[in-house]
């Protein structure tokens, strides 16, 4: 993936977030926590992950994409429309 360094270390740090507040959420079933408490958390996880992925798309989703020859592959108005509809 051909992501700028800075984006890069803003998206780890996201999906570093959402992987503790996801681990959070799986000890607070266990543990038998309050419903709300639970959906609270598991919603900023979810969020979390949204931002981490539109990150990605806004900062380099075309060089994700490459074509197996190594050029960048065009994508069309329709096709990166789809991607961001796909983290809605």
């Amino acid at each position: 993936m051909q992501v700028d360094d800075e984006a890069v270390s803003a998206v780890l740090n996201r999906l570093r977030r959402a992987q503790g507040q996801l681990a959070g959420v799986i000890a607070m079933i266990e543990a038998g926590r309050d419903c709300k408490d639970v959906v609270t958390q598991l919603a900023a996880v979810s969020r979390a992950l949204d931002r981490a992925g539109f990150k990605i798309v806004a900062s380099g989703m075309r060089q994700c994409l490459a074509a197996a020859d190594g050029e960048a592959a065009p994508m069309s108005e329709a096709e990166l429309e789809k991607l961001f509809l796909a983290l809605a």
